[in-house]
């Protein structure tokens, strides 16, 4: 049975609900889930790591029955970045290894270059890399049209839609068709309830709203950013990537690029999906063990 979540009040404006796991005076682990998910992303996963860890597993802002403060701008990656330095310094947390899936891993590559001094280690689950990802999305014409269901998730006007009915619709068209293996039952039942929270579904989709992420369409030749072609800093912490090698969305040579960008790299590949923090994770936690943390 899972553990009861403990509310915690931040100075970033927001409360979060957080799983706390393992005990106090460990090495700190902080897992932040992607889109359109929950702490629960790590139900299979908390357990180990919590035999030898103190593990943060926070709703983030705008999911579950964490805070949904007003306005695109309240999702800007720096106020998801702050939220979660906040959270390790309401734990008294130095230095901790961080997770990220998903959108979770995009707030933990920025937290990683931005806050080297906190963030120890690196642990990333299918996630792109912030310049790797924008670079794709000019270069690549396949990761381009993968991308494009960002355009249309940031479009306001399904916001309306994504009420009673229409979360049964939002999980079979958008959310099942990137789950390897299938969802039903209860683990179906606990995402629609998430999803049923007010104002949940456009708090998350902000997170896309706020992301200064360019998306052409397929075909299009927009003028291409200058940074796109000047040098980037690296990571400079022990990095583990963990790829389900069956996301549709998120193709192989994000990670094929990540070497020049992330020099103390180390991959490991799963076959699985996008959501492989759930679909196996057990390969997960091997990953992680192999790699020591």
């Amino acid at each position: 049975m899972a553990r009861p979540l403990t509310r915690v009040t931040l100075p970033t404006g927001v409360d979060l609900d957080v799983q706390v796991a393992g005990e106090r005076g460990a090495p700190a682990v902080i897992l932040l889930h992607g889109f359109p998910e929950s702490h629960r992303t790590w139900r299979g996963i908390i357990p180990d790591l919590a035999r030898d860890h103190f593990v943060l597993a926070p709703d983030q802002r705008g999911y579950a029955g964490s805070s949904k403060p007003a306005g695109v701008e309240s999702y800007a990656p720096g106020q998801i970045v702050a939220d979660v330095m906040a959270l390790a310094d309401h734990y008294n947390i130095d230095r901790f290894t961080l997770v990220g899936h998903d959108w979770g891993g995009a707030v933990a590559w920025m937290a990683a270059l931005g806050h080297p001094n906190r963030v120890e280690r690196l642990v990333i689950i299918n996630a792109p890399h912030p310049f790797v990802f924008q670079r794709a999305l000019f270069d690549d014409a396949g990761q381009r049209l993968a991308s494009q269901y960002i355009t249309r998730l940031r479009d306001t006007s399904i916001d309306s839609g994504l009420v009673g009915a229409g979360l049964e619709r939002f999980f079979a068209s958008t959310f099942a068709q990137h789950i390897v293996g299938g969802l039903a039952g209860e683990e179906k039942a606990a995402y629609l309830s998430d999803w049923a929270h007010p104002g949940a579904m456009t708090a998350m989709l902000n997170w896309y709203r706020a992301s200064s992420v360019i998306v052409p369409t397929p075909g299009d030749k927009p003028p291409r950013p200058a940074f796109l072609d000047a040098p980037f800093p690296p990571v400079t912490q022990d990095t583990l990537v963990i790829w389900g090698t069956r996301d549709k969305a998120l193709l192989p040579l994000l990670v094929d690029e990540l070497p020049p960008f992330v020099p103390r790299l180390t991959v490991e590949r799963v076959d699985a999906g996008h959501f492989v923090t759930w679909e196996a994770p057990d390969a997960v936690v091997a990953a992680m063990r192999r790699w020591r943390i």
